[in-house]
């Protein structure tokens, strides 16, 4: 009975006396004791505030607060509070630094692999051979010229660069997408905000500023920021499965258990708590102190300090902790799982979790997509490495009968470092790892701007999954509506009123049954605020059902809210909350005589249905039979439902005072017998924009299903004139129950099947539960009917709704109308609560999914390219003509600009005129196969035609078989330029992936796309110049001339260097280096040993003389001096070397 006594306190005169106390002297109670408080549980906590404190008024004014003023609102005040007892802020866990981030970046195996073979290059590269014999070490004396010995170290450095280059573009992406995040988590605790009683207003303020000693209001669907202690409750009832594992709800009473935890949901009922603890001192910031999340370790000092304060508790406190700990560690940020508190089936709220552990439709193809790119690109650098290798140790062991000396060692390893080099190249061309930022860049950038869009993005892979959205199941209310409703019709005193009537038409005692009905038996958080501008609309607060039965009121001339000072929240006896099981909301009023009255509203059906009398016209109560029940339904319900108002029907009781007092707890009994007042029609006229929205979706082929708790023919009526019922199409409306029958087998189980025959044709269920739509979501999901699977996108707004929100593919929550719940358990917040920000969901959605596709068509092309380039120029001219840098630098720089390129593309409307792609989809369609084949042949032609006769053409020396440390030579500039302009172009036509013929469209609403491109070029012009046009580059490093060399130095054997060239090759080296040369070296050692004139061998051998080299015997054969044959050649050759 406690439970019902007002379910509140009486307080005598603590109210006026705090006023002034509250700014002066220590609290009366520390933080550790409430510590301590909140650590018990139920009876306990009940005994220890009898003990220790008398009530929860003894807690009041020991924290100088005011049960129903609250506190003061003075800032000095809050601010001690927040010094005292802290503030309400559990403190996030530090990000990781760029240098984390960066160590991160570096754990990747291709990464690890080129870093080692750079290195070792590295080393090798200032190794020189011994003096002596090296002939015998095969075709590699040239590695102590001098020159090379002093450039031989840029191909490895060169490497490390890029290494360097790639791991801080992944490191710099992933600190902005982590920054981005915490941005997003910030905005939405930011926008979170709660109901408190300061300077006896109640008022709405930010979760962060709520203080302990605060009055906080609670009602259904909240999510309890801080830890408190009830001081009055309606039949309040808790899910604390988030910090106990318990689903089951848990009953809030002065009498029973009066301790409100954090983190845990209101699922039924409302009331008032004085807040206990905030941020880290209550049950949720403790767990995430445990689990880490407390950040710094000076909390984590001062933690331990407070608990020692505690000795009596502590290690109760720290057992219970840990075991919460365990509980609560599934919780992680989000505290979750509690939306699994429903009615339903056990096993399938557990199942409800199961969903989002799955890879979002993307990830799985691109998962799947690299796996196979990078096994192909495994095989293929393999077969390069070992085909080099077996070459050089058959031509140089075999062929040429070379023993292998211990000397001789380093340099053969220098060898086998090269070709691992270019196998390492290799694999690195051909694994995408553009890949990953592409798809990161594509979210991160949709996602910003969804938000202007009003989609608030609470898990990135949504706003790609809902690109593939086969269904909508949207709720009615609010989100195709604009939910702003009001009462247009009324059924009072046997009439049926098409509008509003004169309070003068309506008897005296019906009037105010009406009045008293509506003020005492609506929330008394729902209220009607004047209109913030003037000729503005009244603002409407709280339920908006229950502000239109107050408009209706004001409507009459009456005012509410002076029944409500007369009767005080705290002086109604007992409140059946509204919740979507009774689909009603009944409150007993206890009048001075002893005898109790309820006032009951609710669905039309449900509450007639419990009528057996009705006010007649003359205001008194006559017999309502199930006939005249019939009647009413037929000419009055029905009627108001076809014109898509929502029907309510208020009705009261009375309980003499000689009877026994009833058995409160058992509603059933307690609402029947009912008498009925009135049936009102609240209309919510549609949102203008919503037809056209549906439209859309429907050409896009997605299929809308209008899901309502409302009655069938409202349901009906809306869904006719948003354009989810077409006349003359064949359709199903459902009632919840109608539903039910239909899909369950005679033992009331659910099959599978029954769902299959029904929701095909399904677009609006009515009457129906949360129950209910989670059995259709799972249906639909589970459905393998259709060829693809669905994708189900679902709109929740209710606490209920928090499974099916969680099963769907993608929630959304209501941002304004819904409860924190049902934005805990959703993926995507729509800030706006409207239908068409879901339409541009699917539009960015798509956009994510056609950028990626975009991404990869352009990448796919390259890789195909460079590899096939890669490994057949290393087969047939045992030398890659893509050396390892070049290649490095198209797949660093044209692999992440391009993503950004290509990623940032804005969405049109043309992408909802096509059908979602389904999940079954290859992520590579036809069109894209046939244009990364098309390019790739394309490509391949021209690069090869230049490979192996683009000397003929531009009538330039071939840079086929060079030495190994040869610059890089005109011809392979050419072929290295031609490849990177033809990637650069193949940007542009990677822009349309759906065969359109016109790919420049559009193409300068993307300013990123526009920049990218022509940086690129520029970047690529630059690294080719010639570098005789640099004649900083050639003074800078020029020294003595050929002329000015004295012949007795040649004569001597002095190895001596063209110092053009020379100068060349320190410049030049930036980009290119050869990474082999074994042919040309056999060749000039075999005109040695032949002893042929120079000149035959150079016949025979017409690739050596197309270097412009001469090569000269002199005394010894241990040196071969290379020199340039005249000055005009090497003014020639120097004009054609370049610089990349």
């Amino acid at each position: 009975m406690g439970d019902m006594a007002n379910n509140s306190v009486a307080y005598g005169g603590v109210k006026n006396s705090l006023k002034e106390a509250n700014h002066d002297g220590d609290f009366g109670i520390t933080l550790a004791e409430l510590r301590a408080l909140m650590e018990l549980r139920s009876t306990d906590a009940l005994r220890k505030i009898q003990e220790s404190y008398g009530d929860v008024s003894g807690i009041c004014a020991r924290l100088k607060t005011s049960p129903n003023e609250g506190l003061s609102g003075n800032p000095a005040d809050i601010e001690r509070r927040e010094a005292v007892f802290g503030k309400n802020f559990i403190p996030p866990k530090k990000p990781k630094t760029f240098l984390q981030l960066v160590w991160e970046a570096l754990q990747d195996v291709t990464l690890i692999i080129l870093e080692i073979a750079a290195i070792v290059s590295l080393g090798l590269s200032f190794y020189q051979p011994p003096e002596g014999d090296n002939a015998l070490c095969g075709d590699v004396s040239v590695g102590e010229e001098e020159g090379e010995g002093e450039t031989g170290w840029i191909e490895g450095a060169a490497i490390l660069l890029s290494v360097v280059c790639v791991v801080l573009v992944t490191a710099f992406n992933d600190w902005s997408k982590e920054k981005q995040f915490r941005g997003l988590q910030s905005r939405i605790e930011q926008e979170q905000k709660f109901t408190v009683i300061r300077g006896g207003q109640v008022i709405q303020i930010p979760v962060a500023d709520i203080t302990v000693g605060d009055i906080a209001q609670v009602k259904y669907g909240d999510l309890l920021p801080a830890d408190g202690i009830l001081i009055q409750g309606n039949d309040l009832k808790i899910d604390e499965s988030s910090l106990t594992g318990e689903s089951d709800h848990v009953k809030k009473s002065l009498d029973k258990d009066p301790l409100l935890l954090s983190g845990t949901h209101v699922m039924e009922g409302s009331g008032r708590m004085v807040v206990t603890a905030v941020g880290i001192n209550s049950q949720t910031g403790i767990i995430f102190t445990l689990l880490g999340a407390g950040g710094e370790e000076e909390e984590k000092k001062d933690e331990k300090k407070k608990e020692k304060k505690n000795k009596k508790q502590d290690g109760a406190i720290e057992n219970r902790n840990k075991a919460k700990a365990q509980d609560g560690a599934a919780m992680e940020m989000q505290p979750l799982k509690s939306e699994e508190g429903g009615d339903g089936d056990e096993k399938d709220k557990k199942k409800a979790n199961l969903p989002k552990k799955e890879k979002s439709v993307l990830q799985g193809k691109l998962t799947k997509l690299a796996v196979q790119i990078g096994k192909a690109g495994l095989l293929m650098s393999a077969i390069t490495v070992i085909i080099l290798v077996l070459y050089f140790v058959i031509d140089t062991f075999w062929v040429q009968k070379r023993p292998w000396l211990a000397e001789c060692t380093p340099i053969y390893i220098q060898y086998f470092v090269k070709f691992f080099i270019i196998g390492v190249t290799v694999l690195v061309v051909a694994v995408p790892e553009g890949l990953p930022l592409a798809v990161t860049i594509s979210l991160a950038y949709s996602v910003k701007k969804m938000m202007k869009d009003n989609n608030l993005v609470r898990h990135l892979d949504a706003c790609e999954t809902m690109g593939n959205a086969t269904a909508i199941c949207s709720d009615k209310t609010g989100t195709l509506t604009m939910n702003r409703m009001t009462v247009v019709q009324a059924y009072i005193n046997e009439k049926h009123y098409k509008k509003i009537p004169d309070p003068e038409a309506i008897p005296p005692n019906i009037l105010s049954y009406l009045v008293t009905g509506i003020s005492v038996n609506c929330a008394y958080t729902s209220k009607i605020l004047p209109p913030e501008k003037e000729g503005g609309l009244p603002r409407h607060v709280g339920n908006k059902t229950e502000c239109a039965l107050l408009g209706l009121l004001l409507d009459l001339k009456r005012d509410y809210q002076d029944v409500r000072n007369e009767i005080p929240e705290e002086a109604l006896y007992k409140v059946y909350t509204f919740n979507s099981v009774r689909k009603s909301m009944s409150t007993v009023l206890k009048n001075s005589d002893g005898s109790y009255r309820i006032f009951s509203k609710g669905a039309s059906e449900i509450i007639l249905k419990k009528c057996f009398k009705i006010l007649s016209a003359n205001g008194e109560a006559k017999v309502f039979r199930p006939r005249d029940r019939d009647d009413i339904v037929k000419t009055v319900i029905e009627p108001m439902a076809s014109e898509g108002l929502r029907t309510i029907c208020l009705a009261f009781r009375d309980f003499p005072a000689g009877e026994p007092e009833p058995e409160w707890d058992n509603e059933n009994d307690i609402v029947t017998g009912l008498t009925c007042i009135a049936v009102v029609g609240i209309e919510d006229p549609v949102r203008p924009e919503v037809p056209d929205a549906i439209k859309k979706c429907q050409r896009a082929g997605i299929t809308v299903r209008m899901v309502t708790g409302d009655n069938i023919n409202t349901a009906r009526a809306i869904a006719t004139k948003c354009g989810i019922l077409h006349p003359g199409e064949d359709f199903l409306c459902l009632e919840g129950k109608d539903f039910n029958r239909r899909i369950r087998n005679e033992k009331g189980e659910i099959e599978q099947e029954r769902i299959d025959k029904i929701w095909p044709k399904l677009r609006v269920l009515a009457r129906s539960s949360p129950t209910d739509k989670h059995t259709l979501v799972k249906g639909i999901i589970d459905s393998t009917v259709s060829e693809q699977r669905q994708v189900v996108a679902v709109t929740g707004d209710g606490t209920n709704d928090g499974p099916a929100l969680k099963k769907a593919d993608v929630g959304f929550a209501m941002g304004i109308a819904g409860t924190d719940v049902a934005k805990e358990a959703s993926d995507i917040i729509l800030t706006d609560d409207n239908f068409t920000s879901i339409v541009k969901a699917v539009m960015w959605g798509r956009n994510v999914y056609d950028s990626i596709s975009k991404f990869l068509q352009f990448q796919l092309t390259v890789n195909v390219v460079a590899v096939i380039v890669a490994f057949t120029g290393a087969c047939i001219t045992q030398d890659s003509p893509l050396k390892a840098v070049q290649m490095l630098w198209v797949n660093l720089i044209m692999d992440t600009l391009a993503s950004l390129a290509l990623a940032t593309e804005p969405p049109t409307e043309s992408l909802l005129l096509r059908k979602p792609y389904g999940r079954n989809k290859p992520l590579i369609s036809r069109t894209m196969m046939k244009n990364i084949l098309g390019h790739a042949f394309y490509q391949l032609v021209v690069v090869f035609t230049l490979l192996f006769a683009g000397e003929k053409f531009f009538d330039i020396d071939s840079g086929r078989n060079a030495p190994l440390h040869a610059p890089p030579s005109e011809h392979y500039t050419i072929v290295f330029n031609t490849f990177v302009l033809m990637q650069l172009f193949n940007e542009i036509n990677a822009r349309k992936i759906h065969g359109e013929r016109n790919v420049f469209e559009g193409i300068f609403n993307n300013a990123i796309f526009c920049t990218i491109v022509l940086g690129t070029f520029v970047v690529q012009l630059i690294s080719t110049i010639p570098t005789s046009r640099l004649k900083f580059l050639k003074e800078a490093g020029h020294g003595t001339q050929k002329e000015e060399i004295p012949e007795e130095e040649l004569a001597e054997d002095v190895e001596e260097i063209d110092h053009a060239e020379r100068e060349l090759r320190r410049g030049q080296i930036l980009w290119f280096r050869g990474l082999n040369r074994i042919q040309t070296q056999m060749d000039v050692v075999n005109a040695f040993q032949s002893g042929s004139s120079i000149q035959g061998a150079l016949r025979r051998q017409p690739s050596i003389a197309s270097q412009h080299h001469d090569v000269t015997n002199i005394s010894t054969p241990t040196h071969v001096v290379f020199s340039s044959s005249t000055a005009s050649t090497t003014v020639g050759y120097s004009s054609g070397e370049c610089i990349s």
